[in-house]
């Protein structure tokens, strides 16, 4: 009986959805295809409610609100690691329940360099040997130290999708009642 109210909220969550997945391929940092395929959402309305609900896969949450770093002041004194890129998150790295994924991690960022063409340099400014490893191993310990930036591809479209909601939900739920009391009355 709420069809008007479904459809404005309908049109809030696709709203949000192609949003996020529109600013997660304009940050290419932390884009991953299976987040993107993951962005969904899923609603459900009965006569006397809704449920909405968002889904950003295994890995969604970690790139909307970044992750915190181990303290980078104390991984060792001679360390130019230095500040948190998500001091704030919830989510950080450092507390001891991944461990042995510390290689798996390598592996991965090895084959980001490789896609990205990222080595180090000789001071000809050739290309090093086996190069490919040691950048994967830099960037490791500079994500693990100093964590991942917030994207924000979700808050933000949310926030932005948010500000249009309130009024559609009044209009909506109101031609929704019309509807209600024009049946009722018919009978």
């Amino acid at each position: 009986m709420l069809n008007n109210t479904q459809q404005a909220l309908d049109k809030f969550s696709k709203g949000v959805v192609k949003q996020a997945r529109t600013r997660l391929t304009r940050d290419k940092k932390n884009y991953t295809r299976e987040t993107y395929n993951a962005t969904s959402y899923d609603l459900t309305v009965s006569p006397n409610s809704f449920s909405l609900k968002f889904y950003l896969g295994d890995h969604g949450a970690f790139v909307d609100e970044g992750v915190k770093g181990k303290d980078p002041s104390k991984v060792s004194p001679n360390a130019k690691i230095t500040g948190q890129q998500a001091p704030g998150s919830q989510f950080k790295f450092g507390t001891g329940t991944s461990k042995g994924k510390f290689p798996q991690f390598v592996n991965k960022l090895e084959k980001w360099a490789k896609t990205k063409n990222l080595r180090f340099r000789d001071d000809q400014g050739r290309f090093k040997k086996g190069s490919y490893k040691s950048m994967a191993y830099v960037v490791a310990g500079n994500i693990y130290n100093r964590g991942l930036k917030p994207s924000g591809f979700f808050t933000k479209a949310f926030e932005s999708q948010f500000k249009n909601l309130p009024k559609d939900i009044i209009d909506s739920y109101a031609l929704d009642m019309q509807d209600l009391l024009k049946f009722t009355t018919k009978k």
